[in-house]
């Protein structure tokens, strides 16, 4: 092909450099990832939008808000009366917010953080270093300074706030803290709440729930500062207060209960502690419960003032950890309710059960005879009698009521291994009982197959198992009531927050364990026991049928460096014999002072506990044609009165009259009117001129004196006595002084009434 011109054609077509190439490729993977990133960015979106907004909506709104707890009321305590036993009481959590405080002194310049810890360390207990360091947790809004803090302090601290405008800073939040009016009473049984108002022990933690209520809330938007603003997700919950409950508690039962349970403790010189209960034995309610030494609820981490003696005398270093795990084991052991939670050996009172087994199965004639040469021998192994001499010959009834092991030996081998097995669990010794308070224990018992004769023997008579004193006040109760265990409880009824009755505690019985004809021909025997010869006479209450069993059991597993045996004593009764309405138990364990009897260390104050109870309770006193003609007078009052009259009406009474004076009328008298003296030989003294110098006498000491003896001391000297303690009143030995008041060597007015406890020392268990 020819081409004109000379010119030379030129291929116009793109020549592509292999450098071009790569510099699209990466291009086009750039934007393919781009494209992939964006659609990626859009699904996340979507989601968050849809799927996932409710869950990231509540992270912002719990970065931007706050909750705050709306506390309920919780729930009151009432003894059997209405009278309140546990309520509440405004107090305020003092709390600071460390990010506000930071985030202030870094716009304002002024630091106050020292500022806040200055002034709370010197208003509140705790110290500078402690405030400051709360500071420095910048993250939080809400870092607790100080709880349950007075309405006083609140106000020094609303004052300090206002004063330096640290209203964003330093918040008070009003709350509820728990308070027991009569502080230590029933402080076993009531229990008490930790810092953040939950139940810790007794009835405070069994009926928490109740008490406790539902908490409220409210939601609060606050700005960065932590200020609050206004904000569409604020909400409010309210609280729902919690139940109140009444109890069947008596703050007066209570009161004699806890009185003479530390009476007893203090002057037999315990050392582990002893409790009491006292349990209306148709119902099975409490009535009364107590261990000493006791505690005050409104400060139930401080140490009493046993424990702290024996935290001290330790010889560890304060703050040494030995230091700490024995306080922390005094405190515990503080806490604990003994009446429940401890398990001990019976002893004799445990022969009231084993009689019971004998005369519900027809096993003895009541004329029946039985020997003690002071001694039984079972299996070839020979065991004692509390009396090593013997008794000698005596009637089943005599053995009860002189506490003679080798009759009631005797009777178990009758009664026999199965019965006396079945008969226990069916007195409720082999569960528990299912009394509503928490840490109740159970009894150490064989089981049937390692339950031999020389076990069945020892058992018979109390020894060689333990039991708590709830289950044995309650087997004791099924004596009283004719037979039917019954369910110890303290709740009597439920109220709302408007105070009406939502629920009532209806009895609960188990079982009826023996006939009403066993059980009253125990209570005739008991009572005898006590207005008779038996071992139970310090248990005596005048115009009151009291049945009652004392017991002293040997700790066996327990004795000191010395090899001094410990014991545990106690006396469990009921009354009045004829129509039973309370049980009491009195317990002191390891007694080391005085008479180591049951008899001499518990039953003594059973019978006072009755004989304060029984009239309070509507138990109308009945005396006998003896008690009558012994019954103490009650000293009229004469001023006034012509001096005539007077003495011609206190004669009739039953007084030796001596008139002082030269006057017509009575000036002055002595004793006073009111007062209760002996009606032996009673004499007053009328003053018939106010300038008349009154004849002053000194006190003799008595002690070791019978009634009788004492009486006749005390009149020679122109002193009338008030006697206490016995049975025996005027008209008998046996019985001795071991005090009165006023003291010997005081020196008083003629005609005082000196007042004399007096107590059988016979070692009968």
């Amino acid at each position: 092909m020819r081409h004109t011109g000379g010119e030379r054609a030129e291929n116009t077509s793109p020549i592509l450099h292999p450098t071009d190439t790569g510099t699209l490729r990466r291009a086009a993977i750039i934007g393919v990832v781009i494209l992939v990133a964006f659609v990626y960015l859009l699904i996340r979106i979507l989601l968050l939008q849809t799927v996932g907004y409710e869950k990231y909506q509540n992270k912002v709104l719990n970065q931007l808000t706050t909750e705050s707890s709306t506390l309920a009321e919780r729930g009151k305590i009432y003894d059997a009366n209405g009278v309140l036993l546990a309520t509440n009481v405004t107090t305020y959590r003092i709390f600071i917010s460390p990010r506000s405080i930071a985030a202030y002194s870094e716009e304002s310049g002024v630091q106050y953080d020292e500022l806040i810890a200055r002034g709370l360390s010197e208003i509140l207990d705790t110290t500078y270093e402690n405030v400051m360091k709360q500071t420095t947790y910048t993250r939080y809004l809400d870092r607790t300074i100080a709880r349950q803090v007075d309405q006083d302090t609140a106000g020094q601290v609303e004052a300090f706030i206002d004063e330096n405008a640290l209203q964003n800073m330093i918040f008070l939040q009003a709350g509820s803290t728990r308070y027991y009016p009569y502080n230590t009473m029933a402080c076993h049984v009531l229990g008490f709440t930790t810092s953040d108002g939950a139940g810790a022990y007794g009835l405070e933690l069994q009926y928490n729930q109740l008490l406790a209520g539902t908490n409220g809330k409210y939601i609060t938007a606050r700005d960065s500062h932590g200020n609050e603003m206004p904000y569409e997700y604020q909400s409010y919950i309210e609280a729902r207060d919690g139940y109140s409950i009444v109890t069947t508690l008596d703050v007066y039962v209570q009161s004699v209960l806890e009185e003479q349970l530390a009476t007893a403790y203090i002057e037999s010189q315990g050392q582990a502690r002893a409790c009491g209960i006292v349990v209306d034995v148709k119902t099975g309610g409490i009535l009364g419960m107590a261990t000493y030494p006791d505690f005050d609820l409104n400060q139930p981490q401080a140490l009493n003032a046993d424990s702290l003696a024996a935290l001290r005398s330790s010889g560890f270093a304060a703050d040494s950890e030995e230091y700490l795990a024995l306080k922390q084991e005094l405190q515990l052991t503080t806490w604990a309710n003994k009446a429940i939670t401890e398990a001990y050996m019976p002893g004799s009172t445990f022969k009231i059960v084993t009689a019971s087994m004998a005369y519900e199965e027809n096993l003895v004639n009541p004329t029946e005879t039985f020997y003690c040469p002071g001694y039984y021998k079972v299996n070839g192994i020979t065991i004692h009698c509390h009396k090593t001499t013997g008794h000698g010959s005596l009637t089943f009834a005599q053995g009860i009521q002189q506490s003679c092991n080798p009759v009631l030996m005797m009777m178990g081998l009758r009664i026999g291994l199965d019965r006396f097995y079945n008969y226990f669990r069916s007195f409720g010794y082999m569960e528990k009982t299912g009394i509503d308070l928490p840490g109740e224990g159970v009894s150490i018992f064989y089981t049937r197959d390692n339950f031999k004769e020389l076990d069945l023997a020892t058992a018979s008579f109390g020894q060689n198992f333990k039991i708590t004193p709830i289950q044995q006040i309650m087997a004791v109760a099924t004596v009283a009531n004719g037979g039917y265990l019954v369910t110890p409880h303290l709740l009597k009824e439920v109220l709302d927050s408007e105070g009406n009755v939502v629920k009532t505690y209806e009895t609960a019985v188990h079982r009826q364990v023996i006939s009403t004809a066993t059980a009253r021909t125990l209570a005739t025997i008991l009572e005898e026991g006590v207005s008779g010869n038996g071992g139970a006479k310090n248990a005596y209450v005048a115009g009151y049928r009291v049945a009652a069993k004392t017991g002293t059991s040997e700790k066996v597993d327990k004795k000191d460096e010395s090899g001094r045996e410990y014991y545990v004593c106690s006396c469990v009764g009921f009354a009045p014999a004829d129509d039973p309405q309370v049980a009491v138990l009195i317990l002191v364990d390891e007694p080391t002072a005085g008479i180591i009897y049951g008899s001499y260390v518990a039953a003594p104050y059973l019978a006072n506990v009755m004989e304060a109870i029984l009239p309070y309770l509507g138990v109308e006193a009945v005396y006998t044609d003896k008690e009558l003609a012994n019954m103490a007078l009650t000293v009229p009052t004469y001023i006034g009165w012509s001096a005539s009259l007077a003495r011609s009406y206190a004669q009739e009474l039953g007084f030796e009259v001596e008139i002082v004076g030269e006057g017509t009328y009575v000036r002055a008298q002595s004793p006073a009117a009111g007062v209760k003296v002996e009606s032996a030989r009673a004499r007053i003294i009328l003053y018939t001129d106010s300038k008349t110098e009154h004849t002053m006498v000194t006190v003799p000491d008595l002690s070791g004196k019978t009634a009788v003896a004492a009486n006749e001391t005390l009149a020679n000297r122109g002193l009338n006595i008030r006697i206490q303690g016995t049975n025996n009143y005027l008209s008998g030995t046996g019985a001795v002084a071991i005090a009165q008041d006023p003291a010997p060597g005081t020196q008083v007015e003629a005609g005082t009434v000196i007042t004399v406890t007096f107590r059988n020392k016979d070692e009968t268990e």
